[in-house]
Formats: C-alpha cells, structure tokens, sequence
C-alpha cells in the first residue's frame, strides 16, 4: 500500500489533461529563479543570512537554559519514504576471537550503521531537489553529482546553524492534531505568529507545530495527507529571509498538493529557488506544551563527505 501510495504522488502530473500538463510546461519554462539573491556563485543559500550579530542576540533569549532534543530516535522501525531503511550492526572487539587484548584484558565493541539519510529527522541539503536537473543557482545535476558523493551542496560543506528559533503552534487554531491537507500561507503564517508574539526575521529558523507526530506515534508507515506550509507561504518566508524551514511531518509541505500537476512544489520552491533548508520530522511537541515561541537554535550537520541529507538532532535551548 504504501509502495502505491508513493508511487501515486511521484506521478501525480501523469494524471492531468494534456493542457494542463502543458500549461505547467509553460510556466516552469517562464520562471526565471535564478541566479541567486546571494550571488551566482553562491552555493549556500539562505545559510548567508547567519551572522556572529544574530548568534548572539539569539543566545540572549536563553533564561532558564532548559534543552529539547529537536531529533526523533531514529531505528529499523522508522516510518521513511520510499525504500529508505536503517540497519546497524555490532562487531565485537578483538573481531572473531574470545581473547582479551593484552594483559589488562581490553575488549570493545564497534559498529556498522547501513543507513538512507533521508530516514527520521534529517535537513535536505540544496543538493536534494532541483527542477529539470538544475538545482540551487541553476546549477546543472552534471556539475555536483557523482556516484560517489555530491561535490558541491553536501551537507558536510554545511557552517554550524547557531540562530533564533521560532515555533509557530498552528494547533491554536486548527486543532490538534492539525487535519491533514490544512495548508499554511501567508494569511495563516501572519496570523500565527501575531498569536505567538514573534516577528519573523531575517536568519530565523521557522518550525511548526501540527500534532501529527505525537497523533502517529508508533505508527508504521508515512501517513498521507499531512498538513504543511503551502508554496506562497514558503515564499513569504523566503522574503523574510529565513534559512529553514520545519515541522513535526515528514514532508513540511502540504499534501495533497495545492497544485496536483506540480508535486513536490513546496521541496522546489525551498531550495531550489530560495536555498532555503528543510527540517523534517522535528520533535517540537513539547517546546509547544511549554509554550516556546522562541528559543535559541543550534546544528551542527554531520560531517559526512558527499551527503545530500543529514540525520539531525538539532538543539532547541529556552
């Protein structure tokens, strides 16, 4: 079910008339998204927005220095899109033998993790999405991918993401859990904020509270529909100058899409337009029940050579 269910939204465009699909050809044709507000060099992104000034007045926010571990512990259980997995295995120190090492008898254990880094809570790097196989900058796929890693807009190629944090709880208004398919733009995007007491500016960390994580736990598969951030709200942030983007869903964005002809839209409009990041599955349930609107935000993305993703336990500190 669930292979159908992906395979559904990855062709969804298929399923439009002729016209449609043609008008969509014309208008993605038309769209002039690059080169970048930071340059044409930039490989970035609204990573440029960082700055030591906007570090430290976010750490000013810190007064009582409680922690919230942003990340979701990720295992062989978790719910991941498409064939993704994660496997570990451990290997006994001395490898195949039942002798100590030396006379003070040391033994150890090492491990081996196989895993897809698109699995629980992870940041998709500009290098995840692009359109036509132009990605961030109009960077043709030719000039960055390999078979063995990315050489541009890996994720190891990341600064440490030290800023302001702001967590939209859009349960205030919708419910909670927020019902699936509920899109957030700008109207909504305003309004919530108004009621958490926060402007949104630039180099902000933008997060959203639905309730759906905390609805599905021990789920065993993605759920579909989810509610999300709609395009024109991705844009509106993106003016705002925001580096990323997240929720407490797997995909950010709406689903269904606001446009079926035109999937994944949000993922495009983030980075590949913008250079705006996406923070999936973040675990924001209880910064909502303590009522944080902002907060201190620190990353620091593995340093793994090539990477388009990142399994990520960002820090939220109040």
């Amino acid at each position: 079910m669930r292979r159908l269910i992906i395979a559904s939204l990855l062709v969804l465009s298929a399923c439009q008339s002729a016209q449609a699909e043609e008008t969509v050809a014309d208008s993605g044709a038309s769209e002039s998204w690059y080169p970048s507000r930071y340059g044409p060099d930039d490989r970035l992104g609204a990573l440029n927005n960082l700055s030591s000034e906007k570090t430290a007045a976010a750490a000013r926010l810190v007064t009582t220095g409680k922690t919230y571990s942003l990340g979701m512990v990720t295992g062989r259980d978790t719910p991941a899109f498409g064939h993704r997995k994660y496997d570990v295995s451990i290997l006994q120190v001395p490898e195949g033998t039942d002798t100590p090492l030396s006379e003070n008898k040391a033994t150890g254990n090492d491990d081996k993790v196989e895993v897809w880094l698109g699995v629980g809570s992870q940041i998709d790097g500009l290098g995840h999405m692009g359109i036509d196989y132009q990605y961030y900058n109009g960077v043709p796929v030719a000039d960055f991918v390999t078979p063995s890693g990315l050489t541009q807009f890996s994720t190891h190629l990341l600064p440490p993401i030290a800023t302001r944090g702001v967590l939209l709880d859009m349960t205030k208004a919708y419910g909670d859990p927020v019902a699936p398919g509920t899109a957030f733009n700008t109207a909504e995007i305003e309004a919530a904020a108004e009621r958490a007491g926060v402007t949104i500016e630039s180099g902000d960390v933008v997060l959203f509270y639905t309730g759906t994580m905390k609805a599905q736990a021990g789920a065993a598969e993605l759920t579909f529909p989810e509610p999300g951030i709609g395009v024109e709200g991705i844009q509106h942030l993106a003016d705002l100058g925001v580096v990323a983007i997240g929720s407490d869903t797997w995909a950010v964005e709406v689903i269904p899409f606001e446009n079926e002809a035109r999937p994944f839209d949000g993922h495009l409009t983030m980075l590949a337009k913008n250079g705006v990041y996406i923070l999936e599955n973040m675990v924001t349930d209880e910064l909502a029940a303590d009522g944080v609107t902002e907060f201190f935000f620190t990353l620091g993305a593995p340093r793994l050579e090539g990477t388009v993703q990142a399994i990520i336990n960002p820090v939220a500190i109040r």
